[in-house]
């Protein structure tokens, strides 16, 4: 900005000063004029005033300084202002209500607002938020630092920043901010200047629309406002500032004016205005003379109320029950310091408004902070709302009050503006610090498997209990639901329906066998080892349906027990069958060992002492370790399935071994016998009953270690029916066929027939 520009809008600025100050005088004139005017307070007794350039002495009605509070450094000294404390504690704790954790503070290089900026840093920082940058403006020769700081403001993501700044300095940087058209920040200042009366470019407003700014709740002096509009050099002839404050108002020069009798001839001949004292103050702009909003000017009307206060109570003393010595009392025309401090301490009244004034133990008049938003209209006009406040005695930050629905942002949107460095992770990501910046300038990582975010800490994540899963959004840890094959669902109910089919199949063979037990084709090879391998069939279907349903100890030891001795019994029958086949043949020949043995009927005892070991090791399995029912919660990601446990791994493997070893001997037998006379030969069949058998179950180790949760038990449902079903068909298919399509071959003359004509093929 051009030097003289900036030139002009400090004059601007002085002359308004000037006016604010003038104001405040009038406070205490007005404040004087009530209290000689008052029957109640000081009777009989007319107060004058001297005016010093100071607001540090006695009662102040602008010091702001936090230190002053310190009553032993300070001892006499008492305000009616705010303690500046309330201001940088009420803008920690704004910014902590609105989430902006990514601010930038920028300050005036004196005392007061440097503390000010340390204040709310720690304050931020204690609240999880950081500051994005913090720059001090100097007060002489600032251009170069404005230049620079408005290049860092630019640049950087913080859309929040905290002004601490003196209005000489303030001017400059914000006509620089409009100048390069920053309009989309935030800007939060502190008590002491006004954004409608310290600006004097209109487009600066645009660029400070929306923002925020904490002052002292404003307060109400009845009759002030008439008395401003009063004031006349006629009715003050005295006062040493009514010419100057009524040129600086009206743009006009009294007659007499000594610095016209010193302007040159040359600037004569520019068009004066004179005053006339005709000018009518209500016609100023309020934003030069505010007759509304009384802040600072209230608090100077207190002040001088609570000397007044403090000196009638010194007037109305009784002797000999005095405050001090002897219980003397100080006499009201000729006290000392000191003794007038003892009466102040104790001031405690309702000012002209009906409001409480009192000093507390810091000599500090307890207040509220009003929070201001500055509001810029399409129209042109412009206002301070009032959305809130913060009681200085809750530093917790239980005093803030804000009510959203009032604010307007720059732009005119009513939606919070964001402030940070990192956007916040999305559910179920944590933040994740990045090397060399600040905690608020993050990475998002998702938490891992089985964890949830932290709800009091989002840097971290919390596995959830064995139990418990993360629900979808990784909130909160939701009890794992519960997974078994249950006949409610498809895959149950499918195996137990084909359970069920394969059972009556059997069953609907045996009935047919039952029939035709007469016959040649039923009472070749044992028909009563045929009626007991249908029956273990039977038995062996039905037994899948144990593994299906919610698993219990005793199901546990039921299934795998019944299974183990239902199928030792399947398998001894056929290799009883097998072993009949041989020992038939093998008979026939004249030479043959096994005529001996034949008589002997050692089929019929194959099957109960094969069946008896099965037996024997299912009791010491049951009673050493048995199967039992278990929760595993590591099967299946965020499922907990309900299973049963084998117990001892060496019995479990025993008793599916000893029923390999019975298949495996039945294959052999079966497979040597297959070049025997096939008319009654069932040895074929059996050698592929067998072989299916062994591949069923073969083939059921490594997809029964490859499945998880209840495909582990579907896997072992269906070897039993598919190792069953390949005995079914394979051994009782061919003989079905015969019996049920080609009856003329179930005759004692077609099998002898063709059995000569395989011997004489031998």
């Amino acid at each position: 900005m051009p030097s003289s520009a900036l030139d002009l809008a400090m004059r601007s600025y002085e002359e308004k000063k000037e006016e604010k100050f003038y104001r405040f005088l009038l406070a205490m004139v007005f404040a004087i004029m009530e209290i000689n005017q008052s029957n109640d307070l000081l009777p009989n007794i007319t107060l004058g005033f001297h005016l010093y350039d100071s607001c540090y002495n006695e009662i102040s009605y602008g010091s702001v300084l936090p230190l002053l509070s310190n009553k032993i450094q300070f001892p006499s000294f008492f305000r009616t202002v705010y303690n500046a404390d309330d201001d940088f504690f009420g803008i920690a704790h704004v910014v902590k209500y609105f989430n902006w954790t990514w601010v930038g503070i920028i300050s005036s290089n004196n005392e007061l607002r440097i503390l000010g900026a340390q204040i709310v840093t720690r304050e931020i920082e204690k609240n999880g938020g950081c500051i994005a940058f913090q720059e001090t403006l100097p007060i002489i020769n600032s251009m170069e630092s404005v230049y620079r700081i408005i290049g860092l403001v630019k640049r950087s993501r913080a859309t929040v920043i905290i002004l601490f700044c003196s209005i000489e300095v303030l001017v400059p940087l914000m006509e620089q901010a409009s100048f390069h058209n920053i309009t989309g920040k935030v800007w939060v200042e502190m008590a002491g200047w006004s954004i409608t009366s310290d600006f004097p470019r209109t487009d600066i407003l645009t660029t400070l629309n929306g923002s925020l700014s904490l002052s002292p709740q404003k307060g109400k002096i009845p009759g002030f406002k008439e008395f401003l509009y009063s004031i006349h050099q006629s009715r003050f002839p005295d006062d040493p500032y009514m010419k100057s404050f009524w040129e600086n108002a009206f743009h006009c020069i009294w007659p007499g004016n000594d610095a016209v009798n010193n302007t040159s001839p040359a600037l004569l001949k520019e068009e004066i205005v004179w005053c006339t004292g005709e000018e009518r103050l209500d016609s100023i702009d309020p934003n030069m003379y505010d007759v509304y909003n009384f802040i600072y000017s209230y608090r100077t009307h207190n002040a001088v109320f609570a000397v007044a206060h403090a000196l009638h109570q010194m007037k109305n003393c009784v002797p000999g029950k005095g405050p001090f010595k002897n219980g003397s009392c100080a006499d009201i025309y000729n006290h000392r310091p000191w003794q007038l401090l003892h009466y102040l301490r104790k001031v405690d009244f309702n000012n002209t408004a009906g409001e409480r004034i009192y000093f507390d133990e810091n000599g500090d008049v307890p207040q509220s902070v009003e929070i201001l938003n500055w509001q810029l209209f399409p129209n042109g006009s412009n206002q301070y709302v009032s959305i809130g406040s913060f009681d200085s005695g809750s530093l917790n930050g239980e005093g803030l009050s804000i009510q959203l629905n009032k604010i307007l942002w720059n732009g005119g949107h009513s939606q919070v503006p964001s402030s940070v460095c990192s956007d916040p992770c999305p559910k179920g990501y944590r933040r994740a610090a990045i090397q060399g910046q600040k905690i608020c300038c993050f990475d998002c990582l998702p938490c891992s498997e089985g964890e949830i975010l932290n709800p009091n800490d989002d840097s971290k994540c919390l596995k959830c209990p064995e139990d418990k899963w993360p629900d979808s959004r990784k909130e909160e840890c939701l009890p794992k639901p519960i997974q078994f094959l249950s006949y409610e669902e498809t895959l149950g109910s499918v195996l137990a329906c084909i359970s069920v089919l394969f059972c009556l199949l059997t069953f609907s063979v045996f009935c047919l066998f039952i029939i035709k037990r007469n016959t040649p084709i039923v009472k070749a090879n044992n028909r009563d080892l045929s009626y007991l391998l249908l029956i273990s069939l039977m038995f062996g279907f039905m037994c899948s349906l144990a593994f299906i349903g919610r698993p219990n100890r005793i199901m546990c030891m039921i299934r795998q027990v019944m299974f183990a001795v239902i199928f030792s019994l399947c398998v001894s029958t056929i290799l009883a069958k097998t072993i009949t086949v041989v020992m038939i043949f093998r008979a026939t020949n004249p030479d043959s060992k096994l005529k001996k043995l034949v008589g002997l009927r050692i089929p019929i005892y194959i099957v109960p002492v094969c069946t008896m070991v099965q037996i024997i090791l299912c009791i010491v399995w049951l009673t050493t370790d048995a199967p039992f029912a278990e929760f595993n919660m590591a099967a299946e990601i965020g499922i907990i399935v309900i299973e049963c446990n084998e117990g001892s791994r060496v019995l479990f493997v025993s008793v599916l071994g000893y029923m390999g070893l019975l298949a495996s001997v039945s294959l052999f037998v079966a497979f040597l016998a297959r070049k025997l006379p096939d008319t009654f030969n069932e040895t074929k069949f059996i050698t592929f009953s067998m072989l299916v058998f062994a591949s069923v179950w073969v083939t059921f180790i490594p997809a029964y270690l490859s499945t998880k949760g209840k495909q582990t038990v579907a896997v072992e449902i269906f070897a039993i029916l598919s190792s069953s079903a390949g005995c079914l068909f394979c051994i009782f298919s061919p003989k079905c066929y015969i019996i049920l399509l080609h009856p003329e071959m179930n005759s004692r003359q077609y099998i002898t027939g063709r059995n000569a004509r395989n011997q004489g093929i031998q």
